[in-house]
């Protein structure tokens, strides 16, 4: 099954502001002495897939997190749309959806219990909420699985129950930290699929891999964060003139990114 379902969200792009989808300015987040994120400034655009890369430890997902408004930053500003996390963070969340790369479930719910609870936690209402999440279903091959219980599924399986719940309120902006992770290949084809299709009606896109073909091959543009840094970012023809590499597969683009970056780190210290 392909994600080509009327599965559109029902705001359209007069909702979307002139303003950045996503915008960080000199945003610091330390867990004691230690730096996950220093001072990063960072811009999405409105509609864009952008894929945000670096090493295990390089801050991704404290910086996801603290867009979602799960971690506060110690200083610096975010804004999703213009409105500042921080100031409203209510109105932020409600155009914006969060799925981590554990999925969480209540697994005692089946999927479609499951949809029709978080649906109610948003305040869809129950007719739009029965059909988006019967687009969902359909559109993730959770049609057998319906009415089973969460608990007996493997990881991608919820996955796929846990990205229905994510989209269900038809948010804005999607953030997902590497969502294809220990999935196998046809649903991490379903995932991608729905993806695309959410980008293509209007939706932003900020995703963590470090699958880089996927990166490679859905991303309008490619962040690259090291120690706590955006240390490179552009689209994947811009970041191989970058590094020197123009026939280069993302990979050994990223690679030499990051020897470049270590070694400008040594010579300034």
């Amino acid at each position: 099954m392909t994600a080509d379902l009327n599965l559109v969200p029902d705001w359209s792009a007069d909702d979307v502001t002139a303003a950045d989808a996503v915008q960080l300015r000199a945003v610091q987040r330390t867990f004691g002495a230690a730096v996950a994120v220093e001072r990063m400034d960072l811009a999405v655009r409105p509609g864009e897939f952008y894929a945000l890369l670096g090493p295990n430890g390089a801050g991704k997902t404290t910086t996801l997190r603290m867009i979602a408004g799960l971690l506060r930053p110690d200083s610096g500003t975010i804004r999703i749309f213009g409105i500042d996390t921080l100031e409203d963070p209510l109105a932020a969340k409600r155009i914006t959806a969060w799925l981590p790369d554990e999925p969480m479930l209540y697994d005692k719910l089946s999927p479609l219990e499951y949809l029709e609870l978080v649906a109610g936690l948003w305040g869809v209402p129950a007719a739009l909420a029965e059909r988006r999440a019967g687009e969902l279903i359909e559109v993730l091959d959770l049609g057998p699985h319906r009415h089973q219980r969460c608990e007996g599924f493997s990881r991608g399986m919820k996955q796929k129950v846990a990205l229905a719940g994510a989209l269900i309120h038809d948010p804005m902006l999607i953030m997902l930290d590497e969502p294809l992770t220990g999935i196998d290949v046809a649903i991490a084809r379903q995932v991608k699929d729905l993806l695309t299709a959410r980008v293509r009606a209007g939706a932003t896109i900020i995703l963590t891999t470090h699958i880089l073909e996927v990166a490679e091959r859905l991303a309008d543009r490619i962040g690259i964060v090291h120690r706590g840094r955006l240390t490179a970012e552009g689209t994947l023809a811009e970041l191989k003139a970058a590094a020197g590499r123009g026939s280069s597969t993302l990979e050994d683009v990223f690679l030499t990114l990051m020897r470049s970056d270590a070694d400008t780190e040594l010579m300034a210290s």
